[in-house]
C-alpha cells in the first residue's frame, strides 16, 4: 500500500526497525507511535511529512519489528526514551522535532524532560495523561490509594489480549474501529489490514505487553506491577513533573480528537468511568474511585508549563483516538503550521 521499506539499525541498546523518508531535508522529525500499534500507524502521513522533514518512524521495543526486550516499568517511560536517544545518536541527529501519539506522547515528554536541548518542538497527539493513565483523580492528578490501583497491566482489555494472541482479525477489526475511530468513519480495507498487522506484532509477555500486576482487596482489585508496557503509564511509576522545571522549554502543540474514547474525560478504559456507567460491578462510587478527567489533567499540566515560562497550543481535530488517520488533511495542516512556524 505504501512503497517504503522498513530499515534496521543496531544502536548501543537494541536493534530498531524504522521507516525513513525525506533525508534530503535538514530539519528532522521523529514520530513515536502509541500503545497497541506500531510505526505503520504513521505511514499514511509519511508522503507529506517527508516533503518537509527528514522523517523517521521507529517501532518501540515490544512493538512492530524492533527487538523484543523487557520493559522496566519502575523507570516510567525511560526504557523507551533511552532507546530513542540511542537511535537519534546512531542517526547522528543533533536536534529534532518530536511527535508522540498516546503512549508515545508520554515517551516524547520523557525524552524532552531528559534531553530538552535536543528537542526543537514537541507535538503531542492524544498523549497519555501526564499524571498517569488510571488510578488518579481531579485535574491535579491526585493518586488514588493504594498507589497504582486500577492502572497498569491489570486494566488491559482481556478480549483484546485474546484476539491478539489468537490473531483474530475479525475481532481485532471491530475493536480497532470502535476504539480508534469515530463511529461513522469508513476505514479503507487495505489500511485496516496494515494496521491490524501492526497491532498483532506486539510481544505478549509479563515483562513486555501488557506486563505484570497484583490482586488487591480494594476495588477494582488490581494494582500495577513493575514490568511491562502498560505499567509505565501507571501513577505508580510515571514521573513527568520535572518537565515543568526545564530551563529550556520547547514549544508544545497538543492535538486531540473530538471523538476520542481512549484519552478522554470519559475514557472507556478508565475503571472510574466504567463503574459510573454500570459496566464494572462493585464500583464504590465517585467519592472513592471517581472518573479520571484526562483532558482536564493534560490542560492543567500544560497550563503549569506555560506559567513556568513555556508555550503551548491546544488544537482539536475531528475524529477519534487516531484522528491523524481519520482527518489527515486537517491534522497535517495543524501539525505543519506549528512545526514550520
Amino acid at each position: 500500500m505504501f512503497e517504503y521499506e522498513q530499515e534496521y539499525i543496531t544502536t548501543s541498546r537494541l536493534k530498531i526497525a524504522y521507516y525513513r523518508a525525506g533525508q534530503e531535508h535538514e530539519k528532522k522529525l521523529l514520530l513515536i507511535h502509541g500503545n497497541l500499534s506500531s510505526s505503520v500507524f504513521f505511514l499514511p502521513l509519511l508522503p507529506v511529512l517527508s516533503q518537509h522533514f527528514d522523517t523517521v518512524i521507529p517501532d518501540l521495543r515490544c512493538f512492530g519489528h524492533s527487538q523484543a526486550l523487557a520493559v522496566d516499568a519502575t523507570r516510567g517511560f525511560k526504557d523507551f526514551s533511552d532507546d530513542l536517544l540511542s537511535l537519534v545518536n546512531a542517526l547522528e541527529w543533533n536536534t529534532c522535532n518530536l511527535l508522540g501519539w498516546s503512549l508515545g506522547g508520554g515517551v516524547a515528554m520523557e525524552f524532552t524532560k531528559a534531553h530538552s536541548h535536543r528537542v526543537e518542538k514537541l507535538a503531542l497527539l492524544a498523549p497519555c495523561p501526564p499524571y498517569g493513565f488510571g488510578g488518579v483523580k481531579n485535574e491535579e492528578g491526585e493518586p488514588i490509594h493504594p498507589l497504582g490501583l486500577g492502572s497498569g497491566a491489570g486494566s488491559a482489555n482481556k478480549q483484546l489480549l485474546m484476539a491478539i494472541a489468537a490473531q483474530g482479525k475479525d475481532v481485532l477489526s471491530g475493536l480497532l474501529r470502535s476504539f480508534c475511530f469515530s463511529p461513522n468513519f469508513q476505514l479503507d480495507s487495505k489500511l485496516e489490514d496494515l494496521l491490524i498487522d501492526g497491532l498483532t506484532s506486539i510481544e505478549l509477555d509479563d515483562k513486555m505487553f501488557p506486563g505484570d500486576f497484583y490482586f488487591t482487596v480494594h476495588w477494582p482489585h488490581v494494582l500495577a506491577g513493575d514490568h511491562g508496557v502498560l505499567n509505565t503509564m501507571s501513577p505508580k511509576h510515571i514521573n513527568l513533573k520535572p518537565l515543568l522545571e526545564l530551563d529550556h522549554k520547547p514549544d508544545i502543540l497538543w492535538i486531540r480528537g473530538t471523538d476520542d474514547v481512549i484519552v478522554s474525560d470519559f475514557s472507556i478504559f478508565d475503571f472510574g468511568h466504567l463503574g459510573a456507567m454500570g459496566m464494572a460491578p462493585g464500583w464504590p462510587g465517585q467519592k472513592v474511585f471517581p472518573s479520571q478527567p484526562m483532558i482536564a489533567q493534560t490542560r492543567h499540566f500544560l497550563n503549569l508549563y506555560e506559567k513556568k515560562g513555556g508555550h503551548y497550543l491546544e488544537a482539536v481535530v475531528p475524529g477519534g483516538h487516531a484522528c491523524h488517520l481519520e482527518c489527515q488533511e486537517h491534522f497535517l495542516y495543524t501539525l505543519l503550521t506549528f512545526l514550520n512556524g
